[in-house]
């Protein structure tokens, strides 16, 4: 059940009530694309650092170890010992990225695997079992994800190959729930709006899957080669086509300014893998922007990553120090980096929620994207 607790312009605050456990909005999923969040942070560690939803993906946990596997081990949450709400990205997204040689037929994508080229065959039913073995309290429909960019007969076909597939996910779905040996039968279904930066497609697409009445929508195929400008166009024109009591979910963005021109669109659910990404090559998020504390001025810098931070690193640790583990190959540095950076993200959406609720939005965003732009003094 969504429910908006209130508004600020464009922003909404919201709490999302799932099977696994009550997520308020906006939120930022923690990307841990095998069951793991890269940069040895644990799903005890995760806990500390603000999570509430942690992101999985399809594709990787079919080709290893095997969504049987974790079938039989109870799926997701017991297998990784996390027991909040967990979203599972449909694989789409990595068939069509990874797969170097794949033919695109309606009954799905027959491709070689990144891992041991074995033939895989993927399509929206095959996607809704691995999920349905995987558990996930949000399982993402099955869809293809072409260039932002490419022409516009391409994605107009591909687009309506995308809705006749999520018309498959949810039949599907629906009779996985329905079987007395599935792990989650409460395991929800949205789907994911497709059409490149055209508006005319887009807002086509939102009005044909709105009428599937999903538990929530995500906007896909973005942060994948357009500018901002681009991107903030699609969302104005798309978020007030999708229901207005569902949330919303902007697949793969981004930074910290993105995230915030994003929530005065309307949007509830993000995830990125810059916060992890970024980290283990020595980039810290920061609310004067980011840090590269690879540069040599920190070499004897004895502050933390970010005055004021509350998070592990930043309470017991120095730049100084941080930087030494990262310039000398230590696993301990890539972990203190990427476990601010969760934080700091996790703490962003905080900030965020509050913001709205106090009606004061508009500053704030203004306000913390100035101090990004002008750095630290």
């Amino acid at each position: 059940m969504y429910s908006i607790l209130c508004r600020d312009g464009g922003a909404k605050r919201a709490r999302f009530e799932t099977v696994h456990g009550t997520i308020e909005t906006p939120v930022f999923m923690n990307v841990g694309t095998v069951a793991a969040i890269k940069g040895a942070v644990s799903s005890v560690d995760l806990a500390g650092l603000g999570t509430q939803v942690e992101l999985c993906n399809t594709y990787h946990l079919h080709v290893r170890p095997g969504d049987e596997v974790v079938r039989k081990m109870g799926g997701l949450q017991k297998f990784m010992n996390w027991h909040g709400p967990i979203l599972t990205d449909s694989g789409g997204f990595q068939v069509f990225s990874l797969a170097g040689l794949r033919r695109i037929k309606e009954e799905g994508v027959t491709f070689n695997s990144h891992i041991d080229g074995r033939l895989i065959k993927m399509g929206p039913e095959e996607s809704m079992q691995i999920q349905s073995n995987l558990a996930s309290t949000i399982a993402m429909a099955f869809d293809e994800c072409p260039p932002s960019t490419a022409e516009k007969a391409y994605i107009t076909e591909s687009v309506a190959r995308t809705t006749r597939w999520l018309e498959r996910c949810k039949i599907k779905m629906s009779e996985l729930n329905s079987r007395e040996d599935t792990i989650n039968p409460e395991q929800m279904l949205f789907g994911i709006n497709q059409g490149g930066i055209y508006n005319d497609i887009r807002v086509e697409h939102a009005r044909r899957i709105r009428e599937l009445d999903l538990p929530g929508y995500a906007i896909g195929g973005l942060a994948v080669g357009e500018t901002h400008e681009q991107m903030y166009d699609v969302l104005e024109h798309v978020v007030p086509e999708l229901p207005a009591d569902k949330p919303v979910y902007l697949m793969g963005v981004g930074t910290p300014a993105n995230i915030l021109e994003a929530v005065d669109r309307g949007v509830d659910f993000f995830d990125c893998v810059y916060p992890t990404r970024n980290g283990r090559h020595g980039h810290a998020y920061t609310r004067f922007g980011k840090l590269n504390l690879l540069n040599a001025r920190y070499e004897t810098d004895d502050r933390p990553i970010e005055e004021g931070c509350d998070c592990p690193t930043c309470r017991n640790h120095s730049r100084a120090y941080v930087r030494h583990l990262l310039k000398s190959g230590e696993m301990l540095g890539c972990r203190l980096m990427v476990m601010h950076n969760l934080y700091f993200y996790n703490n962003l959406m905080k900030q965020i929620r509050d913001a709205i609720e106090e009606g004061r939005y508009k500053e704030f965003k203004n306000s913390l994207l100035e101090s990004m732009e002008r750095g630290e003094e």
